[in-house]
C-alpha cells in the first residue's frame, strides 16, 4: 500500500500515526512543500493521501504559491478519483475549501486539550463509529471550515462549541480533521517553538502556557494515541487491518 504524505512544516508530521504505518509495512511517499518539493503528477499510483497542519492559512497563496497546487492535486484526488483522504488541521481545511466550503477565522481561537462530541453520524461511518460519543483532543487553529451546509455529498460528524466542522466526510471516502490525536510526547514543546504558533498559544493562553499545555497534553497522550489507530486502520480500506480499537 502506498501513501502520500503532503507536509507544511517538516515537525508536523503524521507523527504517531506513521510510526504505526511503519509497523504496518505501509509505503510513505512525504512531500515537504515548505521546502519546495512537488506533488507528483501522476497521483492514481498513490492508495490514499494524508495532508497535514502547518503555520499558514489556506488563503496565503502569494506567500506560499505552493498552495495553488496543492488545492488543485487534493481536489484531483479526493474529487475526481475518489481515493481515501485524511487532513489534519491545515489539511481539514484544505479539504473543506476545494469540495467548495469557506475557510473563516475563528471565534474565538480553540487551543488547549478540549472536547469533541459526536453525533448520531458517527454510529454507521467506516472510519468513526468505535469512537465514544466525547473525546479529548488537541486543538492549536486560529482558523476553521464553514459554509458545507447544503451540501449533500457533506456529513459532519462531530463539533466542539466553537467549530462545527471538527470531523466532516465529502461523500464516504475524504475526512477532514480539524483537530490532533497523531500527538507523541514531543510534539507540543516542538510545535511551541514556531513563531506562529507560539503567538497563537499565548495570546489565547497567556505568556509561559506552553508548559502547563505540554503537561495536559502528555496526560491524555495514552487515550489520543489509541484513537489514532482508527485512521491507521482507515489506510487499509482494501486490505484486512491489523488494528483493533
Amino acid at each position: 500500500m502506498n501513501i502520500i504524505i503532503l507536509q507544511h512544516i517538516n515537525i508536523e508530521d503524521p507523527g504517531y500515526i506513521k510510526d504505526l504505518m511503519l509497523v504496518d509495512n505501509i509505503n510513505l511517499t512525504t512531500i515537504e512543500l515548505d521546502e519546495g518539493e512537488k506533488i507528483p503528477s501522476d497521483l492514481s499510483k498513490f492508495d490514499g493521501m494524508f495532508c497535514m497542519g502547518g503555520p499558514m492559512d489556506t488563503y496565503m497563496e502569494k506567500e506560499y504559491p505552493w498552495l495553488v497546487d496543492e488545492k488543485k492535486k487534493i481536489k484531483e484526488f479526493v474529487v475526481d478519483l475518489k481515493k481515501p483522504y485524511l487532513g489534519f488541521c491545515l489539511g481539514c481545511q484544505l479539504l473543506g475549501e476545494v469540495v467548495g466550503g469557506k475557510v473563516v477565522k475563528s471565534k474565538p481561537p480553540e487551543i488547549g486539550i478540549m472536547d469533541i462530541n459526536f453525533y448520531k453520524e458517527k454510529e454507521n461511518d467506516i472510519l468513526f463509529s468505535s469512537f465514544p460519543e466525547k473525546i479529548k483532543s488537541l486543538q492549536w487553529h486560529s482558523y476553521e471550515v464553514e459554509g458545507l451546509d447544503d451540501d449533500k455529498d457533506v456529513t459532519v460528524i462531530a463539533s466542539s462549541p466553537v467549530t462545527k466542522y471538527q470531523i466532516f466526510k465529502y461523500q464516504n471516502h475524504a475526512y477532514g480533521i480539524q483537530f490532533h490525536i497523531e500527538i507523541k510526547d514531543t510534539t507540543v514543546n516542538e510545535w511551541g517553538c514556531v513563531p506562529e504558533y507560539k503567538k497563537a498559544l499565548e495570546d489565547q493562553l497567556g505568556e509561559g502556557a506552553l508548559y502547563k499545555f505540554d503537561q495536559v497534553a502528555k496526560n491524555n497522550m495514552s487515550d489520543m494515541n489509541n484513537y489514532s489507530k482508527i485512521p491507521v486502520s482507515y489506510t487499509h480500506l482494501t486490505l484486512p487491518t491489523k488494528r483493533i480499537v
